[in-house]
């Protein structure tokens, strides 16, 4: 695996961005969120989490792509009871990618992968997708939630019946990714069964058609689902390897076609 340092757009000047067109024709768009993630991990977890992996897909991808503007600000009006949250509506996060996505296509990139650490930016991200087919046949433009590309990974860990924001795998990546900033003596399980929840709330939960969206203080009451005191870093690095493999499959494959 190479221990190059990634492209970063931010650091380029303008010639050695206009020159980074033809050899990093990929820009990486790290997106996540600003919200509480329990009482032991920080706001901007889903950010960093999705900053990091993209910066050891583009380490490990040798400078064949771009680590473009992130996202920090994510869709995330379900967790809006929880002090700190900052939520965009879909109809401005969605504008901000499209334009993110503008603006390099007039400099020459035509391929875009979204990388988002928080669930509640998949809607959006589906709709630009769409949009862009209409507006820019020309460009490619592929999105893809973090955690779930290591599911089988996740499966095998033995988590809660419900688990997901701020649980088991949250955590383990935090502690694999930024230990630092995961306030380890704090951590708390939340809602870890269905038969422990609210009647509305089993319903949210069941994966079932139709859909039912809820608040987060509805959920769970300390805004966790799943014991995040159940995994350790190994599981953290486990899960980060996983995602960076089939990601860096994925860019490798599309930069061949």
């Amino acid at each position: 695996m190479s221990t190059q340092s990634p492209l970063l757009l931010a650091e380029l000047t303008t010639e050695e961005a206009a020159e980074a067109v033809s050899r990093a024709p990929v820009v990486i768009i790290p997106a996540g969120a600003y919200e509480q993630h329990g009482p032991g991990m920080p706001l901007a977890t889903d950010t960093i989490r999705a900053e990091r992996i993209a910066a050891l897909v583009g380490a490990r991808l040798a400078g064949r792509v771009v680590i473009g503007p992130p996202l920090p600000v994510g869709v995330s009006p379900h967790h809006m009871a929880f002090a700190g949250t900052v939520t965009l509506t879909t109809t401005t996060f969605a504008a901000v990618v499209r334009e993110y996505v503008e603006s390099l296509r007039r400099h020459g990139w035509r391929r875009f992968l979204v990388l988002t650490g928080h669930g509640g930016n998949n809607a959006a991200l589906t709709t630009v997708a769409q949009d862009l087919l209409m507006a820019h046949p020309e460009v490619r433009f592929a999105w893809s939630p973090v955690t779930s590309l290591a599911s089988k990974v996740i499966a095998e860990m033995g988590v809660s019946a419900v688990h997901g924001h701020s649980g088991e795998a949250e955590t383990a990546q935090m502690l694999f990714l930024a230990p630092e900033l995961v306030h380890r003596d704090r951590l708390a399980a939340g809602s870890v069964s269905v038969d422990g929840l609210q009647p509305v709330a089993r319903l949210a939960r069941s994966f079932s058609q139709p859909s039912l969206t809820l608040p987060y203080d509805e959920l769970s009451a300390n805004g966790v689902l799943g014991d995040p005191t159940s995994v350790t870093a190994d599981d953290g690095r486990a899960i980060v390897d996983a995602v960076v493999e089939r990601v860096c499959a994925f860019v490798e494959e599309w930069l061949d076609v």
